[in-house]
């Protein structure tokens, strides 16, 4: 009884030396550089006045009405209302490899995050073991020894200097980044799927275009013919039209390709097997309209990739704090409780309970420069995703500039065509008229009739550019929510 005492006795004053090691260097800690090492990551204000609103998106040409900063919050399924497009979209969603993949890395940021909180807590173990020993002394047999122990060890890193918190908030803000980087894939499959469907409508369209005009070309051809068999005109006009015929069939042919290979492209997109692309027609599609210049710069930074590129500055500072602390001391403390008969080299039964209790402060102090060096590693590092995040909102700016100029150019062109199809269609009618009548060429009828198709096909060329001004918009201002 009184060796129990006595045992009792020294792991209390174990516990309160212990105690008064943590309350010392805790006390420390907290008077001299605990509060930088505990910081928490700000954004720089150097540029918040550096980067403000961007006068090239003040200066961009755009007229009144819906507002562009708001289009980037609003649900895709509100910006494509094509129910074609629609299910394209959703199953792109569902069978992306891309999405599959960013998933998969947000679950393992995930799970990452989880064992950084864990590591706050203490590492407990079990380790069973037993022992079976005999004697053997010339012809005496002696008995068996039996031993055991059942251990419980555990171990508990104080952080007293940040490190452990410094682990846990880089890993939050990777899984901030990871999901940055989910959304802006989810994005460009959306506007990608998107784009390639208005592509194939534009093509679509073209091909209507040409196929009348490989009628109209054939008429004239047909007409050519009949004149000089009247001797009204010259071999040479025959041949011409015969040669304009076929450059339109061969510009058919030409068309029929791309949107061959747009189809696989599309395909692809959504994660089908090469096949043809059940779609409407350009002439359906409704897109929004009318947006308003100037786009605010918490706007541009709340861009996922944008906001991407600053979760990995953030997570450069987390990692200059962890490069810092390294250079202080660390505590950890261990303790082993142990049910067992074995004391020493006595065995005993029945069997008895030993505890231990160890603190032990470590100070790095010649560590071959490597300390020195992971710490300037570590603010080069983030020097650099500190300039990477400046050029990523820069590249914001001039990416929505680049998409309502654009829209706004394509919008005015695509009015000037129109106009110009009408004038030229109806050159082409008086051209043929007068051809009849012997007061016009064969090469005006043939130049008029070149103008309107390439007249024609600009005009779908500019309303389909505007289409897709505005797909990349809502794109560059983010995408739409998750």
């Amino acid at each position: 009884m009184m060796k129990n005492n006595k045992k009792y006795k020294v792991y209390q004053k174990r516990i309160a030396y212990t105690i008064c090691l943590v309350l010392l260097v805790v006390s420390f800690m907290s008077c001299s550089h605990g509060k930088g090492l505990w910081a928490k990551y700000e954004r720089p204000d150097s540029l918040l006045h550096a980067t403000a609103t961007s006068s090239a998106l003040r200066d961009a040409a755009a007229i009144e009405g819906n507002d562009s900063a708001g289009f980037g919050d609003v649900e895709w399924q509100e910006v494509f209302t094509d129910p074609q497009l629609r299910a394209l979209i959703e199953k792109g969603l569902e069978q992306n490899v891309d999405i599959f993949a960013a998933s998969a890395n947000v679950q393992k940021m995930e799970a990452a995050l989880k064992a950084a909180r864990l590591a706050f807590l203490p590492q407990v173990t079990f380790s069973p073991s037993g022992t079976l020993a005999k004697i053997l002394t010339g012809d005496k047999r002696g008995d068996w020894n039996k031993s055991y122990a059942l251990p419980v060890s555990a171990s508990w890193t104080i952080d007293l200097f940040g490190s452990i918190l410094a682990a846990k908030r880089g890993a939050e803000v990777q899984l901030a980044m990871m999901k940055d980087y989910k959304h802006v894939t989810r994005s460009k499959v959306i506007c990608g799927i998107a784009n390639c469907y208005y592509t194939l409508l534009m093509l679509d369209r073209q091909l209507e275009i040409l196929t009348d005009m490989e009628m109209l070309t054939a008429e004239t051809y047909r007409m050519m013919k009949l004149q000089k068999e009247l001797r009204n005109t010259k071999e040479t006009a025959v041949v011409s039209a015969e040669a304009s015929n076929l450059s339109v069939k061969a510009q058919i042919v030409d068309m029929k390709r791309q949107i061959k290979e747009v189809e696989n492209t599309l395909s692809t997109l959504v994660g089908m097997h090469a096949q043809s692309i059940s779609r409407g027609k350009l002439s359906d599609q409704n897109l929004p309209e009318g947006f308003s210049a100037g786009i605010a710069l918490n706007v541009l930074s709340a861009r996922p990739d944008v906001h991407a590129a600053e979760m990995e500055l953030a997570n450069c500072f987390y990692d200059v704090k962890k490069a810092q602390s390294a250079f202080y001391p660390s505590l950890k403390i261990t303790g082993t409780g142990s049910f067992t008969n074995s004391m020493g080299n006595t065995v005993a039964n029945p069997g008895f309970f030993i505890a231990n209790f160890v603190a032990g402060l470590t100070q790095p102090i010649f560590m071959n420069g490597r300390l020195t060096a992971q710490l300037k590693v570590a603010k080069l590092s983030y020097e650099v995703a500190e300039k990477e995040w400046q050029q990523s909102i820069l590249e914001a700016g001039a990416e929505v500039s680049d998409c309502l100029v654009e829209y706004n150019t394509s919008k005015e062109k695509g009015e000037l065509d129109r106009q110009q199809v009408e004038a030229l269609r109806k050159s082409v009618d008086y051209t043929i008229m007068l051809y009849k009548m012997g007061s016009s060429s064969y090469l005006e009828v043939i130049s008029a009739q070149s103008s309107l198709l390439n007249a024609e096909i600009s005009q779908v060329t500019d309303d389909f550019n505007k289409m897709q001004a505005v797909v990349n918009l809502y794109s560059a201002l983010g995408g739409g929510k998750e």
